[in-house]
């Protein structure tokens, strides 16, 4: 099947479907658009019979530098049909009350639906995994990165304690994860691998046929087997507490956007796609 074109590419090649994000010129900076069009994608993949794995890969030198904070492109004031959960448009409310609302549902709730498919997911990633890259990046169930991969997220610059999607205890372990955000510089491809956060580091220009192979190898097994051991291995994360974890961290996450906008200029302590990229390469 052809690739389609757009924010988002997908296709299928024999039981893979390959769904790529498409914003190189903004470091695949995930905007609404691309949030939707993702689910889109997903929900197409775990649809299709014939799929067996998802691999999810970005355009050009990275994986995703995080959330759009700052593109001509960001859409956070357009309303956007809800999929993930019941909270209302956020785009009729103001304040913390809108902001909780629409986190609520293409951040948090986008990623445990997505979590949640019944199909393998692969992540294959390149350059900056980063924030929001992060997010994506876990939801999937196994990691393939290239050797000039790295991991951050620098959020705890603008006072908030991590990304929405929290898994950062159950990703890393807790000492190596508040070494993460305490820091906020970047952990290599290399070190994920050693902590157990990634399941395999090859060089650059081997990343798409690794994950392509490693994809094959988990197509072999029956569709219903994958399923179950995917289901039981995430029912067993969340008795180790990540749901409620996660539910207690977006709290605390609100609280510090709320504290910002109360004594500072806006939600997010001043900062900018342009200065939280600086600060990561200076914390690299």
């Amino acid at each position: 099947m052809a690739a389609e074109r757009g924010v988002v590419h997908y296709e299928v090649r024999d039981q893979v479907a390959v769904v790529t994000m498409n914003r190189p010129d903004y470091r695949n900076a995930q905007n609404s658009v691309m949030t939707y069009a993702l689910d889109d994608a997903f929900y197409r993949a775990c649809e299709d019979d014939r799929v067996k794995v998802i691999v999810l890969a970005g355009e050009g030198k990275h994986f995703s530098a995080g959330h759009d904070i700052g593109s001509p492109e960001r859409d956070i004031d357009v309303s956007y049909p809800r999929r993930a959960g019941l909270w209302w448009d956020h785009t009729k409310h103001t304040g913390g009350e809108s902001r909780f609302a629409r986190e609520q549902e293409v951040y948090l709730g986008m990623c445990r639906r997505w979590r949640e498919m019944p199909k393998p997911a692969i992540a294959s990633v390149q350059g900056a995994c980063v924030a929001g890259g992060l997010m994506l990046a876990w939801v999937c169930d196994l990691i393939v990165a290239s050797d000039d991969a790295f991991f951050a997220d620098p959020v705890v610059k603008m006072g908030i304690p991590g990304v929405e999607y929290f898994a950062h205890p159950w990703m890393l372990g807790p000492r190596i994860a508040k070494e993460f955000l305490f820091t906020g510089k970047r952990m290599s491809a290399q070190r994920a691998y050693e902590i157990g956060m990634v399941n395999q580091v090859v060089p650059r220009e081997e990343l798409a046929d690794a994950t392509m192979s490693l994809a094959g190898n988990v197509a072999e097994m029956p569709m219903l087997g994958l399923s179950l051991t995917k289901k039981a291995i995430n029912q067993a994360e969340d008795l180790m507490g990540m749901h409620s974890g996660m539910d207690s961290a977006f709290g605390l996450h609100h609280f510090a956007h709320a504290h910002n906008a109360e004594v500072g200029k806006d939600s997010l302590a001043g900062m900018d796609a342009r200065s939280m990229k600086k600060s990561d390469q200076e914390r690299g």
